[in-house]
C-alpha cells in the first residue's frame, strides 16, 4: 500500500497530465475500434442486461457514452474535474451519473453498490493497484466481477508510441510496465478479488482497425499462436471473491 503523501503527489500529476493533454483520441465515437473494445469487456462480465457498472478512469466518456448508448446502466468515475466537464458537452454525457474522485476515496454511498467496476487503459494510471483493487471490491456487490482493458507491455509498438506521439510522456504512461499477469493477479488476490481470465487481442491502430475488413483479419491475426504474447491489447477479468 501507498502513504497518503505519495497518492496525493501521484494523482496531481495524473490531474495535471490529462487536464494539460485533451486529445482527439479521448473525444467519443462511436467506431469499429472503440466498439469491439467494448464488446470483449461486456463479453467478460456476463452479466444480466440490467447491471449497474461503474466505469472508473472515465475521462470524456470515450467508452462510457458509446456503452450508455446501447442501453449500458453505466456510471463514470475519474479524478479530472476539466475531463468530466468536457464529458457532459457531448450528446448523451448529461444522462450518465459522474463521480468526480479517486478510486481509493469513493464515498461509503457507493459501496456494495455497483454489478461490475471496469475501465479502458486506466489501470496503468493507478499508482497503487492493491489499494486500488480493495476499493473496488468494497463498491462491488457480492460475486461482482472487474474487467479492465490494458495495453500489454510485450509489445513494442506501445513505446514507440510513447516516444513519439506529442500528447504521451514516459512519466505519464510508465505504469504500462506493471501490467503482467503475475503483478496484476497478486495485486487482486490482496484485495479480496480473484482473476478469472486474461485475453489478449487486436492488431491494427485506430485508422486502420476501423477499416470495412479489418475486424476479420484481426482474428485472422489473433489466431496465429506465435503473435499471442505480442497482441497489443489484453483483458484482466476477476470477480470479488465470497467469504469460504
Amino acid at each position: 500500500m501507498k502513504n497518503d503523501v505519495e497518492i496525493g503527489q501521484h494523482n496531481d500529476t495524473q490531474r495535471q497530465y490529462f487536464a494539460s493533454r485533451i486529445k482527439p483520441t479521448m473525444v467519443p465515437r462511436d467506431t469499429p475500434y472503440v466498439q469491439r473494445q467494448i464488446d470483449h469487456v461486456l463479453a467478460a462480465l456476463d452479466l444480466a442486461p440490467d447491471a449497474r457498472i461503474l466505469e472508473i478512469g472515465c475521462g470524456m466518456g470515450r467508452y462510457t457514452i458509446p456503452m450508455a448508448r446501447r442501453g449500458v446502466a453505466v456510471e463514470g468515475l475519474d479524478l479530472t474535474p476539466e475531463l468530466l466537464e468536457r464529458f457532459r458537452s457531448f450528446e448523451g454525457g448529461q444522462d450518465v451519473p459522474l463521480h468526480c474522485t479517486d478510486i481509493l476515496d469513493a464515498p461509503a454511498s457507493m459501496h456494495g453498490s455497483f454489478d461490475a467496476v471496469i475501465g479502458f487503459f486506466t489501470l496503468h494510471h493507478l499508482h497503487d493497484l492493491e489499494g486500488s483493487f480493495a476499493a473496488m471490491a468494497r463498491l462491488l456487490k457480492p460475486n461482482g466481477r472487474v474487467a479492465f482493458l490494458e495495453p500489454n507491455p510485450w509489445n513494442p509498438l506501445y513505446y514507440v508510441q510513447i516516444t513519439l506521439s506529442p500528447g504521451m510522456t514516459w512519466e505519464g504512461d510508465k505504469g504500462i510496465l506493471k501490467m503482467r499477469r503475475g503483478l496484476i493477479s497478486e495485486a487482486m488476490r490482496n484485495a479480496g478479488l480473484e482473476m478469472t481470465e486474461v485475453r489478449r487481442f487486436g492488431f491494427f491502430p485506430p485508422f486502420l482497425a476501423n477499416g470495412s475488413a479489418a475486424g476479420k483479419i484481426e482474428r485472422v491475426v489473433e489466431s496465429i499462436r506465435l503473435l499471442g504474447p505480442v497482441l497489443p491489447f489484453q483483458l484482466f477479468a476477476g470477480r470479488r471473491r465470497t467469504a469460504s
